[in-house]
């Protein structure tokens, strides 16, 4: 497994694994994660995001990952359910992590729905801790991205 960072050509494999993952689909929206909004992403947080690959390039997980100079934020981790339970995940994080700390990055959090039975038990055994102490609001401000539940 080799982990290299994402660039905006890697786009149709990221988009083929997220569809094909039912949460991380769920999780997507037309325009945030369109080619463009990944590329003004990948753009802003060039040193950050990352891909999991076998021996012959094929994609096995990928981490977006970012910041705003002050808390650092997940926003999709996926990797192919055939490889899961093999460290890709936890590998693509430690990354992820060490990248950030390396911009200066003290503390990280990301948003799992609640249903995600997986995801939070994949988070926790990661360190990640749930907040019971803060409440979780969003505004779209297009009206083609859903407020959500």
């Amino acid at each position: 497994m080799n982990i290299l960072q994402i660039k905006i050509e890697d786009y149709p494999s990221l988009m083929e694994l997220w569809n094909s993952v039912g949460m991380s689909k769920r999780a997507l929206n037309s325009i945030d994660d369109s080619h463009e909004g990944i590329e003004r992403y990948l753009k802003r947080n060039p040193e950050t995001c990352f891909k999991s690959v076998d021996e012959s390039g094929n994609l096995l997980g990928v981490i977006l990952s970012g910041h705003d100079g002050r808390r650092g934020l997940v926003h999709h981790l996926c990797v192919n359910p055939m490889y899961q339970h093999r460290g890709i995940g936890t590998a693509l994080v430690k990354k992820a992590e060490e990248a950030l700390q390396k911009e200066g990055i003290q503390k990280i959090f990301l948003l799992v729905y609640n249903d995600n039975e997986k995801g939070n038990k994949f988070w926790e055994k990661q360190g990640y801790s749930v907040r019971t102490n803060i409440v979780y609001r969003n505004k779209s401000l297009n009206k083609e991205i859903p407020v959500g539940e």
